[in-house]
C-alpha cells in the first residue's frame, strides 16, 4: 500500500513547538535536518519501503485551462501551495499501522538546537490502495 507523507510549511494543525520556518534556522540546523531526512530515506530503501522523496522549491505558479486556443491562466487569488507544501515522501508499506509508525518517526526530524521538531505530517493513502485506512 502506497502512502504520501506530505510536509507542510504551514497550514496544518498548530505545531507542538513552533520552531518557525526552516529559512530561519542556522545552516548547521538545516544540514542536520536534511541529513536526518536522507538517512530516513536510506533506511526505507534498505527495507524496500521507499518509493520517492522530494523537497520543493518555493517558486511555483497556479495554472488552469481557460478555453480552446486561449493561453492558460496563471496564478490567482488562491492559497499558494508554494507557501504551504515543503516536500513529500512516498512509501510502500504492508499496513496503515506501519505508515503511521514511519510518519511518527519522520516527524522527529531535528530542528533548532538538534531538538525533534514534532512536525505534523499529512499521511495520505494513494487512491489505488485496496486496504481500508482508519479515519
Amino acid at each position: 500500500m502506497k502512502y504520501l507523507l506530505l510536509k507542510h510549511y504551514r497550514g496544518g494543525p498548530e505545531p507542538v513547538v513552533d520552531y518557525g520556518t526552516i529559512d530561519r534556522w542556522s545552516p548547521d540546523e538545516v544540514d542536520a535536518h536534511m541529513r536526518y531526512m536522507s538517512d530516513f530515506a536510506a533506511k526505507l530503501q534498505s527495507t524496500g519501503e521507499f518509493v520517492d522523496a522530494q523537497a520543493l522549491s518555493p517558486e511555483g505558479t497556479f495554472v488552469r485551462y481557460d478555453g480552446e486556443g486561449r493561453p492558460p491562466v496563471t496564478d490567482g487569488p488562491f492559497a499558494e501551495t508554494k507557501d504551504l507544501v515543503a516536500g513529500w515522501m512516498v512509501i510502500d508499506v504492508e499496513s496503515y499501522e506501519r505508515a503511521l509508525e514511519l510518519a511518527g518517526e519522520l516527524s522527529a526530524a531535528p530542528g533548532p538546537n538538534g531538538e525533534p521538531i514534532h512536525e505534523w505530517l499529512e499521511l495520505r493513502p494513494f487512491l489505488s490502495n485496496k486496504a481500508e485506512t482508519a479515519e
